[in-house]
C-alpha cells in the first residue's frame, strides 16, 4: 500500500515537473509578443471606433463641406460611417486569402513580422487623416488594418499551435483569445474622455496601433521559426531540432523530433493542398464542416448585438449618460477575466465541454435577456437583471467560444492541410462578421428585442452539433485527432499507401478495431 502511494506521489511530481518544463521562457515570450502585435490589435480595432464616433462624423462633415462647399447629406454620412466600420471586415477577408501564399514563402514567424508593416502604415494613415483633412485616409487605414487582422488571426494560431507541446497546446492557443479581449478593453479605456476619447486627440487613438506592431517587430526576430514548418516545408532538421530545444527549454528533444519525423514520413509524398482540394477531400470532410460551423457560430452568436444594446440598457437602468462609458468598462473586464479563466482550465476540462457549455449558456441567457428587455418597464429592478444577462453572455462567450475555434482549426488538420484550413476558417469568420454588420440593423428593426431569440437559436444549434460531432482534442497528437474523425468521414485507403501505413504502426497504440485500416489512412493524412 505504501509502495503504491509512493509511486502515485512520484508520478504526480513528474507530471508537475513536466508541465513546468513545458512552459519555457521562450515559449512564453513568443506567445506574449506574438499575441500583443497580432490578436491584441484585432481586439483593439473592434472597440476603438466606438468612443470617437461623433468626432469622426463631424470630421467627415467638415471635410465634405470644405471640399464641395455644402454639408454632407445625412444619408451619405451614414453610408460613409458604415463603410468606415465594415471595411475592416473586407480587409480581414483579403488578409485571410493572402496568408497561405505569404506563409508558404516566408514561414509563420516572418509572416507575422511582415504583417507589422500593414499595422504601422494603417496607424500613420488614420492618425494623420484629421491633420490632412482627408477622410479617405481613415477609411483606407481601416481597410489596411483589416488586412493585418486577417493575416494575424491565421498566422498567429498556426505559429502557436506548431511551437507548443500537445500537453499545453490549448492553454497556449487561448493566448490569442485573451489578447483579443485585452485589446477590446484597452480600446475602451483609451477611448475615455480623460484620455484620448475627445475631439482634439481622437486621431491618437489610431496612432497607438503602431506601438504593439513595433514591439513585435523588434522582439520576434530573436525567436525561432516554427520547428514543424522548418522540418516539413524547409526540410531543415538541424534548424527544427534547435527550435525545439529553444521552445521546450531542454537539450534532449529526441521524443518530440521523432514524433514530427514520423508524421513527416507518413506525409513525405504530400504537398501543400489548396482550399478547393481540402473542400473536396473526403478524408477531412467532417473536420472542414466542423470548422465552418464553429467559425460561423463564433461570429453569428450575437455578441456584436450585445454591444449595440449595452448603452441603451445601461441608460434604462438609470445610469447617467456621462457615466455609461465607465460602466461599459465592466464588459471589457469580464471578457478578459473569462478568457484568462478559459486559458487556465482548458487543459483540465478540455475543448469540448467549454465550447458546448459556452454556447449552451449563451442560448440560455439570450432567452432570459429577451424576457427582461420585453418587460423592462414593468419593474425598476428588471433593467439591472438585463445588465446581469449581458455580462453573463459575454463571460459565457469568452470562456470557450471566444478562443477555442482558432485552436481547433490548428488541431484538426495535418501540416500540409493547415494553411488551407486557416484560409477557409478565416473566410467564414470575416464573411460572417460582415454579414452581421450588414444584416443586424434590419433584424433589430424587424424584431426589436426578440432579435436575441435568433442568436439563442444559433447558439443552441451550435451546442447540439458539437455535442454529437466534436471529439475531444485535449492532449492528443494531430494524427490521433484525425483518427477520431475516421469513422464519420468513412474514408478508405487506396492500395498504394502501404508504406505510409507501416510507418504509422510504429507509433500507434494497437486497437482491436475493424476500421483500423481506414483509421491508419486518415492518420497518415494522405490527401
Amino acid at each position: 500500500m505504501k509502495c503504491s502511494e509512493k509511486n502515485s506521489t512520484d508520478s504526480k511530481e513528474r507530471d508537475l515537473a513536466r508541465k513546468k518544463l513545458d512552459w519555457s521562457c521562450s515559449l512564453i515570450v513568443a506567445s506574449l509578443v506574438g499575441a500583443f502585435g497580432s490578436s491584441f490589435l484585432y481586439g483593439y480595432n473592434l472597440s476603438v471606433v466606438n468612443a470617437p464616433t461623433p468626432y469622426i462624423k463631424s470630421f467627415y462633415n467638415e471635410s465634405w463641406e470644405r471640399r464641395y462647399g455644402h454639408p454632407v447629406d445625412p444619408d451619405t454620412l451614414t453610408l460613409l460611417w458604415s463603410v468606415t466600420v465594415s471595411i475592416f471586415a473586407i480587409g480581414g477577408l483579403v488578409g485571410t486569402l493572402m496568408v497561405k501564399l505569404i506563409g508558404k514563402v516566408l514561414g509563420r514567424k516572418y509572416t507575422l513580422l511582415v504583417n507589422n508593416g500593414f499595422a504601422v502604415s494603417a496607424a500613420l494613415l488614420m492618425a494623420c487623416s484629421l491633420q490632412a483633412g482627408a477622410l479617405e485616409m481613415l477609411i483606407v487605414g481601416r481597410f489596411i488594418m483589416g488586412v493585418d487582422g486577417g493575416i494575424a488571426l491565421s498566422a498567429l494560431p498556426m505559429y502557436l499551435n506548431e511551437i507548443s507541446p500537445k500537453e499545453i497546446r490549448g492553454s497556449l492557443g487561448q493566448v490569442t483569445a485573451i489578447f483579443i479581449c485585452i485589446g477590446v478593453f484597452a480600446g475602451q479605456v483609451l477611448g475615455l474622455p480623460e484620455l484620448l476619447g475627445k475631439e482634439s486627440t481622437w486621431p491618437y487613438l489610431f496612432g497607438v496601433i503602431a506601438v504593439p506592431a513595433l514591439v513585435q517587430l523588434v522582439s520576434l526576430p530573436f525567436l525561432p521559426e516554427s520547428p514543424r514548418y522548418l522540418l516539413f516545408e524547409k526540410h531543415d532538421q538541424a534548424g527544427a531540432e534547435k527550435a525545439f530545444q529553444t521552445f521546450l527549454g531542454k537539450e534532449d528533444v529526441s521524443r518530440e523530433l521523432e514524433e514530427v519525423l514520423t508524421e513527416s514520413r507518413m506525409q513525405r509524398n504530400v504537398q501543400l493542398v489548396s482550399m478547393l482540394e481540402l473542400l473536396r477531400s473526403p478524408l477531412v470532410r467532417w473536420q472542414v464542416v466542423t470548422v465552418v460551423i464553429t467559425m460561423a457560430c463564433y461570429q453569428l452568436c450575437g455578441l456584436n448585438a450585445i454591444w449595440f444594446y449595452t448603452n441603451s440598457i445601461f441608460g434604462k437602468a438609470g445610469i447617467p449618460p456621462v457615466k455609461i462609458p465607465y460602466i461599459t468598462l465592466s464588459t471589457g473586464g469580464i471578457e478578459t477575466l473569462a478568457a484568462i479563466f478559459s486559458g487556465l482550465v482548458i487543459e483540465r476540462l478540455g475543448r469540448r465541454p467549454l465550447l458546448i457549455g459556452g454556447f449552451g449558456l449563451m442560448a440560455l441567457f439570450f432567452g432570459i435577456l429577451t424576457v427582461t428587455l420585453t418587460l423592462q418597464d414593468h419593474a425598476s429592478w428588471i433593467p439591472y437583471l438585463s445588465i446581469v444577462c449581458i455580462l453573463a453572455i459575454i463571460a459565457s462567450f469568452c470562456s470557450g467560444p471566444g478562443g477555442i475555434p482558432f485552436i481547433l482549426t490548428g488541431e484538426f488538420f495535418q501540416q500540409p492541410q493547415r494553411p488551407a484550413a486557416f484560409v477557409i476558417a478565416g473566410t467564414v469568420n470575416w464573411l460572417s462578421n460582415f454579414a452581421v454588420g450588414l444584416l443586424f440593423p434590419f433584424i433589430q428593426k424587424s424584431l426589436d428585442t426578440y432579435c436575441f431569440l435568433v442568436f439563442a437559436a444559433i447558439c443552441l444549434t451550435g451546442a447540439v452539433y458539437f455535442y454529437f460531432v466534436l471529439p475531444e482534442t485535449k492532449n492528443r497528437t494531430h494524427a490521433e485527432i484525425s483518427q477520431a474523425f475516421a469513422r464519420r468521414n468513412k474514408a478508405y485507403p487506396p492500395e498504394n499507401t502501404d508504406s505510409a501505413a507501416s510507418d504509422a504502426k510504429v507509433t500507434r497504440r494497437p486497437e482491436p478495431d475493424p476500421a483500423s485500416t481506414r483509421d491508419n489512412y486518415v492518420q497518415n493524412g494522405v490527401i
